[in-house]
C-alpha cells in the first residue's frame, strides 16, 4: 500500500494523502481520526513507515469489529480491505454488488410504514425527523451517534427511505446487545448505493485533534438533547 501514498518515495506519508487513501476503508471519519491519532505519535501530521503499517493494522481492526486501541494491533485479524476501481490490488475479494441485502423484506416493509409516518419531503428525513425516533430506542447517544453516521450513506444529512431502512436494522441489532459496527458491512449497504461515489476534489485533513472534529459531527449535532427541535 505504501508507495500509493508515498507519491515522493521519502519513506513518510503526509495527513492529506493518508487521508485520502484512508477514506477509501469505508469507515466513518471519527474513526479514521481516532486511527490517525494513535498512529501519528508525535502529532506531526506525517507518517512514517512504520507509523502508516499501524495505521493499516488499526483500519483492519476497526473493519472486523475491535476497538481502535493499541491493545488490538496484537490480535489476529485479516488485511485491511480498501475499495478503488482503478487498482486492482485494492479491490476487495467479493462484489458488493451480488451480495444479498442484510434487511429482509418483511422488515423493510415496517421500517417504510416508520418512515412513511414521519413525513419525509421529497423522499428524504431530516435529523430532526430521524431524532425523536433514535432516542426513543433508549439506547446510549454515543451508539446512536455511530447508526446515524452508518446509515448517512451519501453523507447528505438526511435519511431516503433505504438508509432509514439501514438506520432501524442497526438500532434493533444493539437493541439486541449486538454490536454496532464501526463500518458499514457490504451486505448491510442498500442495493441502491452500491454504485461508486465520486467524491469531489479532496477530503480536508484528519484533524490531530479528534475532539474538534467530535464537535461538528452531524449524529452529535442531532442527537444532542439541549439541541431544540424547532432550530
Amino acid at each position: 500500500f505504501l508507495p500509493q501514498v508515498d507519491s515522493t518515495n521519502a519513506g513518510r506519508v503526509l495527513a492529506s494523502d493518508a487521508a485520502v487513501f484512508l477514506k477509501k476503508s469505508g469507515l466513518t471519519d471519527l474513526v479514521l481520526g481516532k486511527i490517525w491519532d494513535l498512529a501519528d505519535t508525535d502529532g506531526k501530521g506525517i507518517l512514517n513507515k512504520q507509523e502508516f503499517f499501524v495505521a493499516l493494522r488499526l483500519v483492519a481492526c476497526a473493519q472486523n469489529g475491535l476497538d481502535v486501541s493499541l491493545s488490538s494491533l496484537n490480535l489476529p485479524v485479516p488485511p485491511p480491505r480498501f475499495t478503488d476501481t482503478s487498482s486492482p490490488l485494492l479491490l476487495s475479494g467479493t462484489a458488493s454488488s451480488d451480495l444479498p441485502w442484510a434487511v429482509k423484506l418483511e422488515d423493510k416493509v415496517k421500517y417504510d410504514a416508520i418512515f412513511d409516518s414521519l413525513n419525509p419531503v421529497n423522499g428524504l428525513l431530516s435529523g430532526d425527523k430521524v431524532k425523536p425516533v433514535l432516542l426513543n430506542s433508549k439506547l446510549p447517544v454515543d451508539i446512536l451517534g455511530r447508526v446515524w453516521e452508518l446509515s448517512d450513506i451519501d453523507r447528505d444529512g438526511m435519511l431516503d427511505r433505504d438508509e432509514f431502512a439501514v438506520a432501524m436494522f442497526l438500532v434493533y441489532c444493539a437493541l439486541e446487545k449486538e454490536p454496532v459496527p464501526m463500518s458499514l458491512p457490504a451486505a448491510l449497504v442498500p442495493p441502491s448505493k452500491r454504485k461508486p461515489l465520486s467524491v469531489p476534489g479532496a477530503m480536508p485533513l484528519i484533524p490531530s485533534s479528534t475532539k474538534e472534529s467530535h464537535q461538528s459531527l452531524p449524529p452529535v449535532g442531532i442527537l444532542a438533547a439541549k439541541t431544540p427541535l424547532t432550530q
